[in-house]
């Protein structure tokens, strides 16, 4: 089994480059955190070594914005290609990561949401549930996030979210006024 448990100040910064490298020659090196071990998260770690990738826990049994923010710091580090994070609803744990600069976290249900985060929204962590999710569907959203990659077009709209972009959050093409 390829399930490596590090913490985060010990891993290994490979550096965003390489990172890129790794997942377009299959093997993808995942940083895995999660507020709680259940048999669920055993089943995905067992299912991302079985697939070939190399899946680092960075966080286990800690409060769910350390797994966020420890997750959301490998992949935007570059020390891991993609993440994982899972809490009872996933929610915390996606909006935690999400604070990192350049992750783009997405709290998915099933596999075409999965897959739909990846190819449109570029989505570099996958946030999951644990309260409803079951071992299979959590495999499913695994392999639908990993075996999808980017449309090209989508790529200048998906530039548009990170801070800095001219048409980023900071220059919204869209003006709230109040009629009050």
């Amino acid at each position: 089994m390829n399930i490596v448990c590090v913490f985060l100040g010990s891993l290994s910064l490979a550096g965003p480059r390489q990172a890129a490298k790794n997942a377009k020659m299959g093997h993808v090196r995942i940083a895995f955190g999660t507020d709680e071990r259940t048999p669920v998260t055993d089943a995905m770690q067992r299912w991302l070594s079985d697939a070939g990738h190399e899946a680092v826990v960075v966080t286990q049994g800690d409060p769910w914005t350390h797994v966020g923010h420890a997750v959301g710091r490998a992949v935007a580090t570059g020390a891991a290609d993609r993440g994982v994070v899972c809490c009872w609803t996933g929610t915390g744990v996606s909006i935690a990561a999400n604070k990192e600069p350049g992750v783009r976290a997405a709290l998915c249900t099933d596999a075409e949401t999965a897959r739909g985060a990846r190819r449109w929204n570029d989505a570099n962590v996958l946030a999951i549930g644990l309260r409803l999710t079951s071992e299979v569907v959590a495999t499913e959203l695994l392999a639908a996030f990993l075996d999808t990659d980017v449309d090209h077009p989508e790529r200048a709209t998906i530039a548009d979210v990170e801070p800095g972009s001219a048409r980023g959050p900071a220059q919204s093409r869209g003006r709230f006024t109040s009629t009050s």
